[in-house]
């Protein structure tokens, strides 16, 4: 008897189990393709009662299978499927994250081919394409003409993500602590003679007969900024040159980055009127310089700190002769204790308190810390502190016009250096202005050879293992990591 009452207990239960999942049915999928792209599409999902969801999909031809972040207990949800290559076949299930996980039965869909303009012809045998050299992670890209755009490349040379802006260029981008990419936006007709790329020719000619320092109009910068999301949203746009009424707020330059509070600091170019010694004559002009800027995300300036405020002009040697641009500073970074690590034209690193706005110290030719003059930099760029303590920096080589990536080990407190990795490009690789190197995560180097075109991965040694030849000139190529997209999917086998 109480066997068979066990017996109707479970039929009972069955029963009842059976019926709540009858009622939390799927309703419907319907997926679409944003702003018609090949490789980001949206399913949007209804179901019969509030519950969980999530979605598993698989690419066909390699087999590797994803699935998507966790949809919050609801009847719609709105599901987003990225990086996604082009004209390739997948496989989906949606998946209501109930007790039993309810799979809805598979289904298919094939993105389209990719646009012409987004192919990167370079995948073949005339460049190194290791594709284990990148690692996990892939590579942002940013294009300053019209249109501007930021891209995304993955191991195969592949354009796996991209974000267009009609009306602006985009000069540069970072990471940002919430995942996103922050963009320096740039007018197009502004330095337009770094758009493009030159041969290692006429990068040893024609670039040396140009003067190194441009003043306020080669300000490889930009007059803008804006938070892009993965999924290709705009989270908000600043125009600097239309909301601040001081001039010397309008342009910013080579770096943009977010700290933990959302606050932007960048450099932008402060201006000094001063008594100067010009060709033996004492003259009353404006001089252009550098600084750093930090500003919220509705544009109002925080705090700045200039050049100026810090540098002797009376007993500077230069100050006639580059009076229009006299430091030029080219990267900004963040030390590991929050302050400024910047690079200006003087061959040197320089270290700021980010509070006091002290010059704490110099680093490079003629600087404060005993290096071997070997080891010596020149007009350096993207400088940066690696997770083992490690400044890094491109070097742009002018004096022996070799570029490359340099890490040192500084000890601060005996003002002593020392040169950890020397991974200078090959010579067809050099690249008088702009560029940057960093530490990839599995040892090896992505590496930017602006004048040329060309990015890369190297060792430390500086052998090309990867190369992407692009059509233009990129600015940098910042590497993005894995984890960067870990919220909206992940590789689950």
């Amino acid at each position: 008897m109480k066997r068979l009452i066990g017996i109707v207990v479970a039929i009972c239960l069955l029963s009842a189990i059976f019926i709540w999942i009858e009622k939390n049915t799927l309703r419907s999928i319907t997926l679409t393709s944003p702003r018609n792209t090949a490789m980001y599409n949206k399913v949007d999902v209804s179901i019969a009662k509030p519950a969980p969801v999530y979605i598993e999909y698989t690419e066909k031809k390699t087999g590797k299978s994803y699935r998507t972040r966790t949809s919050p207990a609801d009847t719609l949800h709105h599901l987003d499927l990225l990086l996604l290559k082009a004209n390739t076949e997948y496989t989906y299930r949606v998946v209501i994250d109930n007790l039993f996980k309810q799979k809805s039965k598979e289904l298919t869909f094939k993105t389209r081919e990719q646009s012409s303009w987004l192919v990167n012809h370079w995948f073949n045998e005339l460049h190194p394409h290791d594709t284990t050299a990148l690692g996990d992670g892939m590579i942002l890209i940013c294009f300053g003409r019209l249109p501007g755009y930021m891209a995304l490349i993955d191991n195969e040379g592949e354009v796996r993500w991209v974000w267009q802006v009609d009306d602006i260029g985009v000069r540069a981008a970072s990471i940002t602590p919430r995942g996103t990419f922050l963009a320096m936006l740039r007018p197009f007709v502004k330095d337009v003679i770094d758009d493009y790329t030159m041969t290692p020719e006429q990068v040893r000619n024609d670039e040396h007969k140009k003067p190194m320092r441009r003043g306020s109009i080669g300000f490889a910068g930009g007059t803008g900024l804006a938070e892009v999301s993965l999924t290709g949203e705009t989270m908000w746009r600043l125009d600097l040159d239309k909301i601040e009424k001081e001039k010397d707020y309008q342009v910013i330059h080579h770096d943009v980055l977010m700290d933990k509070d959302h606050h932007i600091h960048t450099l932008y170019r402060p201006k000094k009127i001063a008594t100067i010694s010009v060709n033996g004559k004492m003259e009353t002009d404006t001089l252009g310089g550098d600084g750093i800027m930090v500003i919220d995300t509705l544009g109002n300036v925080l705090k700045t700190w200039s050049a100026w405020d810090v540098w002797d002009i009376e007993n500077d040697p230069y100050i006639g002769e580059y009076r229009y641009d006299r430091f030029h500073i080219n990267g900004l970074c963040f030390d590991r204790d929050d302050n400024y690590l910047s690079a200006p034209i003087e061959d040197q690193i320089w270290k700021v308190d980010a509070k006091s706005g002290e010059l704490v110290w110099r680093f490079g030719r003629d600087g404060d810390f005993r290096m071997d003059t070997t080891a010596y930099f020149s007009f350096q760029h993207s400088p940066y502190i690696m997770e083992n303590g490690d400044l890094m920096l491109f070097d742009n080589g002018l004096h022996n016009q070799r570029s490359g990536g340099k890490a040192f080990r500084l000890d601060e407190e005996n003002r002593t250096a020392q040169i950890t990795i020397n991974a200078l490009l090959p010579a067809d690789k050099y690249t008088s202005r702009m560029g940057n190197a960093s530490i990839l995560p599995n040892g090896n180097l992505l590496q930017c050879s602006s004048k040329t075109g060309s990015v890369m991965v190297t060792d430390k040694e500086g052998k090309v293992l990867w190369e992407s030849v692009l059509h233009f000139a990129p600015y940098r190529a910042v590497y993005v990591p894995v984890e960067t997209w870990d919220k909206y999917f992940k590789e689950i086998k």
